[in-house]
């Protein structure tokens, strides 16, 4: 069997703050939940056995590795649908359903970055694809081939927030080694870039991070989300968004501040006054080391 139609069983995702997501959201029993991103289901599963609630919850997620390891679920009589956590969203509302529970755990999961031929990640040679649905036509490859010097600096910059000196220059150097169509021709092309004025993190890191918000539009998904999520509660529903970086947190803070700040227009009230953190000791998950998670309560 191929990992191509299946994920190997040894790609296990940990689920990040698995712990404080449950002592936060604090799931009771017949409570209803949806997942914008279910991934391999380890917050689910957690929140499922508390609430025994399958056939009033619905998971969803845009890649079809997960959705395929989600299948358990569905025996169960939980719903899945295979689409991005913005299209997902806008279908439940219109159909009228609305939540106890809504978590959101945002990035890219640990599996695919384990997968190679998924293209995510530098430390394994794959082709240069970093698309979480693989439905989308417009991959990795697709980018650093067709896009001019001013488009990948501007991407390197704003989206894996390298400095635009050394923006520009990796993005000059793509356009003049085109084409490209494997990770590690492109992590060594940056690599070669640096010219050794790098430390602990690969040089390679902030562009590939940039790379792959641009070919799945990451923050426009979460721009787009984030005001529709009152519409997914119901009253006394609480909602949490776990992000990995400080554009996806960014985010988050600034609409969660502003419903406070709203004051008796807000629709959500906040239940982490500071984010939680992953713990930089998690040697099971090093991923859960840059992870915030923040929970608010709909009024």
């Amino acid at each position: 069997m191929s990992t191509k139609e299946h994920p190997p069983q040894n790609l296990l995702h940990v689920p990040v703050l698995l712990e404080s997501m449950l002592e936060t959201l604090n799931p009771k029993k017949e409570e209803s939940y949806l997942d914008l991103t279910a991934g391999y289901g380890g917050h689910a599963d957690r929140i499922l056995q508390i609430t025994g609630n399958y056939t009033e919850s619905v998971l969803v997620d845009r890649d079809d590795y997960a959705i395929k390891r989600l299948k358990s679920f569905s025996d169960k009589g939980v719903r899945l649908l295979h689409t991005d956590f913005v299209t997902a969203a806008k279908r439940l509302i219109k159909e009228g359903q609305k939540f106890n529970i809504v978590f959101i755990d945002l990035g890219v999961s640990s599996p695919q970055l384990d997968q190679s031929e998924r293209g995510f990640s530098f430390t394994n040679s794959g082709p240069l694809d970093m698309r979480m649905d693989r439905r989308q036509a417009s991959s990795a490859k697709t980018l650093v081939n067709t896009a001019s010097v001013e488009e990948l600096t501007h991407i390197i910059n704003q989206f894996g927030e390298e400095p635009i000196g050394f923006s520009k220059t990796i993005a000059t150097a793509i356009v003049e080694n085109r084409p490209l169509s494997k990770t590690k021709e492109l992590a060594d092309l940056i690599k070669n870039v640096y010219r050794g004025k790098w430390k602990k993190i690969h040089p390679a890191t902030r562009t590939f991070q940039a790379l792959r918000i641009a070919v799945n539009d990451e923050l426009r998904q979460i721009k787009d989300l984030l005001p529709i999520l009152p519409d997914l509660l119901k009253p006394g529903g609480r909602v949490g968004i776990i992000s990995f970086h400080s554009l996806e947190d960014r985010l988050v803070k600034r609409y969660l501040k502003e419903q406070f700040e709203s004051g008796f227009e807000a629709e959500l009230l906040p239940l982490t006054k500071k984010p939680i953190a992953g713990s930089i000791n998690d040697v099971h998950n090093p991923r859960a080391r840059s992870s915030k998670l923040r929970v608010a309560v709909k009024k």
